[in-house]
């Protein structure tokens, strides 16, 4: 069966949905009794964010993107079988946590990846000369090589046991190739594919020197994760080299968008402009927050306040990647988004993240927090998947009655 992208992107959707419902399950747990093991549904939580949605999605824009019409046929056997390794994650890890069942459908799905990346380079027709194809290649490898945290987990554990500094920084090391090398390079990739199927080619004096500074800080910005164990001075030096870059990755970045601004805005409609615009707001705060996480004595206060972690992970995962891969979809006409559902999407986002990071701040400064701050937060992030579920239910009635035309 032919896997189309639109069926790719519903299977995403869903997946994000009930990443998002877990989400609130997770939040309840502080103001009523629920029955469940919190740790078990955090993992469950997270790897089908990651895995299910952001995953299923970018694979299905490259899909759309970059392999050859003839070989798609060919991808339902790759699709399918990660499908399997995701449901098999979101059924064993809320029973067993880290167990059998939940860590063979885990390495398994790291091996689909290994078969996508393959896949991809066997059938892409991308030209390899474009900085659109390097992005989304130097994601993937990225991808490849996050692969490392988990595998290296097993024989941490293993051998000095899961309360070791290196077991963290293992899980640390897979998520930043995750969030700042697959996510963020294949969003850039996606970006700029979209400029060049609108004849729009980035000029040689930004493109090249902007590509080396974002590979050189996503690569750096690495050690940012290890400052929470007080390493050596040398750590420290090559963390805030991997920031410095990143600031003039950022500054390469708004030169190409200083220089295409007016070409941009007719490619956009108004209100996707403003999405747009809108996430490089939230790129830039990523950055600031990166920059401030390399003075030693903020590294240690977000290592000792879990809070400011989550915010900065949410603000990158339901800010920047996520509503980056709405506008996406809808640019290539996989998705419709309507502007109501997005708009309370990111009313939940907003509000959830200040709550996030002002329980951090309360922590911080050792000031009570406002009254039922629990119970509004669940409220508050409870918008989220409404706003997820309005944009899913439109899709799927738009994809059952083309379906049916079919």
């Amino acid at each position: 069966m032919n896997i189309t992208t639109k069926k790719q992107s519903i299977v995403a959707l869903l997946y994000f949905l009930i990443a998002a419902f877990l989400g609130i399950v997770l939040r309840l747990f502080p103001i009523t009794n629920v029955n469940a093991t919190y740790r078990y549904l955090v993992h469950t939580h997270s790897h089908i964010a990651l895995l299910g949605w952001v995953y299923v999605a970018l694979t299905a824009l490259i899909f759309h993107i970059c392999i050859k019409l003839e070989a798609q046929k060919k991808y339902s056997k790759v699709f399918w079988c990660t499908q399997i390794t995701i449901l098999g994650m979101l059924f064993s890890f809320p029973i067993t946590g880290y167990a059998l069942f939940s860590i063979l459908f885990s390495s398994l799905f790291l091996i689909c990846t290994y078969w996508f990346y393959l896949f991809f380079k066997k059938n892409t027709h991308c030209n390899k000369d474009n900085y659109s194809y390097k992005f989304i290649h130097t994601a993937l490898l990225f991808l490849i090589f996050s692969s490392i945290g988990p595998w290296s987990l097993g024989i941490i554990m293993n051998t000095l046991g899961n309360t070791s500094h290196w077991y963290k920084n293992a899980i640390y090391f897979y998520l930043h190739f995750q969030y700042n090398g697959w996510f963020i390079f294949s969003l850039l990739g996606i970006f700029f594919f979209l400029l060049e199927k609108h004849k729009i080619q980035i000029h040689k004096q930004f493109i090249p020197s902007f590509y080396r500074f974002m590979v050189l800080s996503c690569c750096l910005t690495l050690f940012l994760s290890f400052l929470w164990i007080k390493p050596s001075n040398f750590v420290y030096i090559l963390a805030g080299l991997g920031v410095v870059f990143q600031v003039i990755a950022l500054g390469k970045l708004q030169q190409i968008f200083n220089h295409y601004k007016t070409n941009f805005t007719k490619i956009f409609s108004p209100f996707i402009f403003k999405l747009l615009q809108f996430i490089y707001l939230l790129f830039i705060f990523k950055i600031l927050l990166q920059f401030i996480s390399a003075i030693p004595y903020f590294a240690e206060l977000t290592s000792q306040i879990l809070d400011f972690v989550i915010g900065y992970l949410h603000l990158t995962f339901l800010g920047i990647v996520c509503l980056s891969l709405f506008v996406f979809l809808q640019a290539f006409g996989v998705l419709k988004l309507s502007k109501f559902w997005v708009l309370v999407y990111i009313l939940g986002f907003v509000l959830s993240e200040f709550l996030i990071f002002y329980k951090g701040f309360c922590n911080w400064q050792q000031i009570s927090m406002i009254n039922k701050y629990y119970a509004i937060l669940v409220a508050v992030s409870a918008i989220i998947p409404v706003g997820i579920l309005g944009i899913f239910i439109q899709n799927l009635a738009l994809f059952t009655n083309s379906s049916k035309k079919e």
